[in-house]
């Protein structure tokens, strides 16, 4: 049985408070005057040659006999004014946004480890695999936390649309629907009402099946009979078949509609890959921290090498669905498609590109050898690099559609990280710490025990 201990609950007591602070922090440095952003942009102007500056200074020859000239003078300083207005308006907006975004970011990145833990244990007990029932109660646990945090990332994208800032979803402003027809021809689907109640829907069924997997296995463990398992078995399978659906639409809603005038047909399984990767990875870190403790005795450096084989499989097949994505968008060159890389290649790079290499070439390089794979700091240092490439790969999906051009991973970022962090390790371990961590009236278990190649 493990014990929650007190060191761990203080530390991640601790990161829930520090990120507190930080996403306060964001919030409160954010409400920037319209002086100010101008101020801000003519700085910024002078620090690359004084172009925006120039632009700003409207030298005009006026004679009396000339008041055509004088009229077209007039019109073009107007305009400038107002085209000056609006851009100065839009930065504004966009450093409002950047809070908001932080947080959504960390939030969703921590639910969708959750989530992908659930769909890979469902997995497991659907095909009744022999190799995993030692890591069921660690899986269990990390599912705890699909329900607290399904709610979390649903309340930030409504509240987002609902107290006047409209900073994630731009479809949730009515002044900008009312002045964009694609945005009109998406309301049956866009609309707040309907994003919530299918929110709530998938989170819905997320959680009871959860529920009732968590509650049959621990049920198996005193039970004189498999009818349990049987039960385990046919709801896992059903699940399955909501899930695909579920969290193909959950990712057109939640991630994708951020950009409205943008969509892919394989968004629904790219995001499905990260969670799903992220997820494995989190039950691999979890499971060595555990045994660095004295526990899970049961679990072999040959339970490791599976882990660490899925961590690599399928880091290659997000990697193939990033670039089918990416390369037919990219060489069909339709402009309302393209754009959606031109601004993460342009304004991203850094994040863009670094994410690429810590979600395909670190893990092609790190874990292709087999004997690795067995190695605990080895696949540790794999883990870390490999979770820390799809947050950046959520943080490419949402920000420039939000922030644009005024992105920094800095203290509203950091903080969203320790905040979730710290909430995700409260409800993970203390769900760990409430039922054994060995289901030994699995039919499975002796061979999960004596799993060795």
């Amino acid at each position: 049985m493990y014990t929650f201990s007190n060191k761990l609950k203080t530390f991640s007591i601790a990161l829930v408070i520090i990120g507190l602070l930080g996403v306060g922090y964001g919030f409160m440095t954010s409400h920037k005057s319209f002086e100010e952003v101008e101020t801000m942009l003519a700085e910024e102007a002078s620090h690359h040659g004084g172009g925006h500056a120039e632009d700003t200074v409207h030298a005009t020859t006026e004679t009396a006999h000339d008041s055509h000239a004088k009229e077209a003078s007039n019109t073009d300083e107007a305009h400038h004014a107002d085209a000056h207005k609006e851009h100065v308006e839009h930065v504004q907006h966009q450093i409002s946004n950047r809070p908001w975004s932080a947080l959504y970011v960390g939030a969703f990145f921590f639910f969708m480890i959750a989530l992908g833990v659930l769909a890979f244990y469902a997995i497991q007990r659907a095909s009744q695999a022999g190799w995993s029932p030692v890591l069921f109660r660690i899986m269990e646990g990390i599912t705890a936390y699909v329900l607290p945090g399904g709610l979390i990332v649903l309340a930030i994208a409504i509240a987002s649309g609902t107290i006047g800032h409209y900073n994630i979803f731009i479809w949730m402003d009515p002044d900008v629907v009312a002045h964009d027809k694609l945005i009109q021809g998406k309301a049956g689907w866009l609309n707040l009402t309907m994003f919530a109640v299918r929110g709530l829907i998938f989170i819905a069924g997320w959680s009871l099946y959860r529920h009732f997997a968590r509650k049959f296995s621990l049920a198996q463990d005193n039970a004189e009979d498999d009818k349990n398992f049987k039960k385990s078995f046919r709801i896992a399978a059903a699940f399955l078949v909501f899930y695909i659906y579920s969290e193909s639409m959950m990712s057109w809603d939640w991630i994708m509609s951020v950009d409205p005038h943008w969509f892919s047909t394989l968004f629904g399984w790219y995001v499905f890959a990260s969670m799903f990767v992220s997820g494995i990875t989190v039950i691999a870190l979890i499971t060595m921290y555990l045994k660095s403790k004295g526990l899970l005795e049961f679990v072999n450096d040959s339970h490791l090498h599976d882990l660490a084989k899925f961590m690599f499989a399928i880091s290659i097949f997000w990697t193939y669905l990033w670039f089918s994505q990416f390369m037919l968008i990219w060489y069909s060159n339709i402009p309302e498609e393209v754009t959606y890389f031109i601004t993460r290649i342009n304004d991203y790079k850094l994040p863009f590109f670094g994410m690429l290499a810590m979600n395909f070439i670190f893990p092609l390089l790190v874990l292709m050898n087999s004997d690795y794979k067995r190695i605990p700091w080895f696949i540790v240092m794999a883990g870390i690099v490999i979770l820390f490439g799809h947050y950046l790969d959520v943080f490419n999906m949402i920000m420039p559609a939000t922030v644009g051009d005024r992105w920094f991973i800095g203290v509203p970022e950091i903080g969203a990280i320790c905040l979730f962090a710290g909430l995700f390790m409260l409800v993970v371990f203390t769900a760990i710490s409430k039922a054994p961590l060995l289901a030994k009236r699995n039919p499975f278990i002796k061979e999960s025990e004596n799993f060795h190649y």
